[in-house]
């Protein structure tokens, strides 16, 4: 049975010095894509919407506002560093067949907690490695979304074990810490359907100043539910149903991640790549192109293709494009790529995308369901144009857990996302301090990015 006792007493037993290199690797790779994906949405009006509420909430502080040479207190400086690396959707994913949360989404709650004490480059591994294994183990175990809960339901747990770890909670606080947070915080589905806006953005950031303030309530004595999960009308009666996981010690599960290659929703990530990698194939004209058919898994359909968020051919905002698969098919065909600059709002105005998105058809299958359930990503792309048809068909992508993306991937992706806001130097100084990141405290690397 699992239980708080069960998941503080992980909490506590993480060590850097257990950890395999592999494991130490991969977990650096992730804080580096935070960091890139997170410079990347400075700008963004509810980016700086929350910039704006810190500031107002929160004049004065130790942690480090990245990239607005600003600090903050740690839970309103969680909030905005995760804004940041969540909301150009660049992030990375779990891959469960009943959820598919975005570990990244703990990482700036592990950074902020250990700037404000001070800590190491190697508690600040520990940190991270704790946060991407319980979300891995709720996500597979204890999937929420088809009962109604977002999946930043599951992030509280992960980000508050995080922000406990990072803050130096001893077993009780942390289950103190842990029942506070699981009790107080849990988000509704309807945040992802119908006619999405801009909190589909900021849920993350909102479960991460929760996370943070939680476990500084517990440290500073105040008692939440010791049997969050278990007790008479908790987490497991309301929110996921019954579920049994066992935590890893070793944190392996970083390796079943996926980083994004493309700007776009998780599910869309095979879809995309096939089709471009199909025109470019057969070198056709985006402009001659009259149908694009996507056979696709129970879960594409149902979240970004027109299945428990209603039609997903209506699109006039960020928010209702990076959720919708005919967008990203359209103007992915028509720009052959689909990064940041697809997401404009002149971008996604002009007839010719709107024009080729209302020919976009997606179809689920079980056969596809079965094999993402497998741990597959597939597609199967048609492309009609005016002279003939064609077709592709995907198992997975550059940044599957399949196919992980390594250090140069990584590092040209960081390059593409941040090259306005450092110098070759600073992008170069920063790639460095992660690499070697246990030879360093957490300011080190923070002061590079403030």
């Amino acid at each position: 049975m699992t239980t708080t006792d069960q998941m503080a007493s992980f909490v506590q037993s993480v060590s850097y010095e257990e950890l395999e290199d592999d494991v130490i690797d991969a977990l650096k790779r992730r804080i580096l894509d935070a960091i890139g994906v997170g410079i990347g949405a400075i700008g963004h009006e509810p980016v700086e919407a929350v910039r704006k509420t810190v500031g107002e909430s929160s004049k004065h502080g130790r942690c480090t506002l990245w990239g607005y040479d600003a600090t903050a207190s740690p839970e309103q400086a969680a909030m905005m560093n995760t804004t940041l690396t969540r909301f150009l959707d660049y992030m990375d994913s779990y891959l469960a067949p009943g959820e598919t949360p975005h570990p990244m989404d703990n990482i700036a709650t592990a950074v902020v907690c250990g700037e404000y004490v001070d800590a190491s480059g190697k508690e600040l591994i520990e940190g991270v490695a704790v946060a991407y294994e319980i979300q891995h183990k709720l996500a597979y175990n204890a999937p929420v979304r088809d009962r109604g809960w977002d999946h930043v339901t599951q992030t509280i747990f992960s980000a508050t074990a995080a922000a406990a770890k990072m803050l130096g909670l001893d077993k009780q606080e942390t289950m103190h810490a842990l029942g506070i947070a699981g009790t107080a915080h849990n988000a509704l589905r309807v945040t992802r359907t119908g006619e999405i806006g801009m909190w589909k953005g900021l849920a993350a950031a909102n479960t991460a100043r929760n996370a943070v303030y939680s476990a500084m309530l517990a440290k500073n004595g105040v008692e939440g539910p010791t049997d969050v999960f278990e007790g008479e009308k908790g987490w497991k009666h309301i929110v996921a149903g019954d579920f049994e996981c066992t935590f890893d010690e070793g944190c392996e599960s970083v390796h079943d991640v996926m980083a994004k290659k493309y700007v776009a929703e998780t599910y869309a990530q095979s879809a995309v790549e096939g089709l471009l990698e199909l025109i470019d194939a057969h070198d056709l004209d985006p402009e001659r192109i009259e149908s694009i058919h996507l056979e696709t898994f129970a879960g594409a359909k149902q979240i970004i293709g027109g299945g428990e968020g209603g039609d997903r051919h209506t699109v006039h905002s960020r928010e209702q494009a990076d959720h919708s698969l005919p967008y990203m098919l359209a103007v992915a065909a028509l720009d052959g790529t689909l990064m940041e600059k697809q997401y404009a709002a002149e971008r996604i105005e002009q007839d010719d995308v709107q024009s080729l998105l209302t020919s976009v058809a997606i179809e689920a299958s079980e056969e596809l369901t079965e094999r993402f359930e497998d741990g597959e990503m597939p597609a199967i792309l048609t492309v009609e144009t005016a002279d003939d048809v064609y077709e592709i068909e995907k198992s997975g992508f550059a940044g599957h857990p399949t196919n992980p993306m390594d250090w140069d991937q990584l590092e040209a992706k960081f390059d593409g996302i941040v090259g306005e806001y450092f110098t070759d130097e600073g992008r170069d100084e920063i790639i460095e301090r992660v690499k070697h990141l246990e030879s360093y405290q957490i300011h080190d690397l923070v002061a590079l990015i403030e």
